[in-house]
């Protein structure tokens, strides 16, 4: 893995990078850095890919500031690296929250994105006459699983609650979140229409699903989106999805990224 880190204004951003080929670029879920993607990214590498793997601010070397900030805020840090490092749009890969800044980079920087893989995501909208609200199934579960004042058990009864397939260990999740920047997403996430973003800059997009999801409604975005979303299932996996399945994650991702190359040819 090398780390190189990239610097616009007060932003500086660190990215992981590994493999060489065709580039799909990662963002982790809410509060959590590259590392979730470790394993998947060393399959994506073997697999022929070169993966970009950006920290989001508050993470490893990846700072900036941590006030008022805004999904397009966040969708430019990953269009820094993105710049910097790259000569041709990639696959970005979005997981959980990390779908909604990948959503707004293919919005404001279409040029960036040959396509979306949204892993374990909400759409943000809800099915007609659905009671509930976007983005708050297990809320308080997802929340309580990186909260560093919370007792250990009560954290891990969130993990399970909300993240983990049955039968897989909650508490390796038990590291790598960071509070603040947790808190700088939940704002963005918080105070930005999901009509920003929702529409995903007219690209194509998988909707990488997870059988025993606990908080993603399924079956939203295609409906609303059309033929341009497609969707799989990973089974035996949860919300978490990465620790539970990396090498199913890294077939999809390395299949629909070829489909795409392949569509792309004459």
């Amino acid at each position: 893995m090398r780390w190189s880190t990239h610097t616009r204004d007060d932003v500086t951003i660190e990215c992981g990078s590994v493999g060489e080929g065709y580039p799909v670029v990662l963002l982790p879920s809410l509060g959590r850095g590259a590392q979730d993607f470790a394993e998947v990214a060393q399959h994506l590498a073997a697999d022929g890919f070169r993966v970009l793997m950006p920290q989001p601010r508050g993470i490893g070397r990846s700072v900036g500031p941590m006030e008022q900030v805004t999904m397009s805020d966040l969708a430019a840090d990953v269009a820094l690296v993105m710049d910097a490092l790259l000569d041709e749009p990639a696959v970005v890969v979005g997981h959980a929250f990390g779908s909604q800044p990948a959503r707004m980079l293919a919005v404001e920087r279409t040029d960036l994105v040959r396509g979306l893989v949204l892993a374990a995501a909400s759409a943000g909208k809800m099915p007609p006459g659905a009671a509930e609200a976007p983005f708050s199934r297990l809320r308080a579960e997802i929340d309580g699983s990186g909260d560093p004042s919370l007792p250990e058990e009560e954290r891990v009864r969130c993990l399970q609650a909300a993240f983990f397939a049955p039968g897989h260990d909650p508490r390796v999740w038990l590291d790598g979140w960071s509070w603040p920047t947790h808190e700088i997403q939940a704002h963005a996430r918080r105070t930005t229409d999901v009509d920003a973003y929702f529409e995903a800059g007219g690209v194509p997009v998988l909707d990488l699903q997870a059988e025993h999801d606990a908080v993603v409604i399924p079956g939203v975005l295609r409906p609303l989106l059309g033929e341009r979303v497609s969707v799989q299932v990973v089974r035996d996996a949860g919300h978490a999805l990465l620790p539970e399945q990396p090498r199913a994650v890294s077939e999809a991702v390395a299949s629909y990224a070829r489909a795409l190359l392949t569509a792309d040819r004459p």
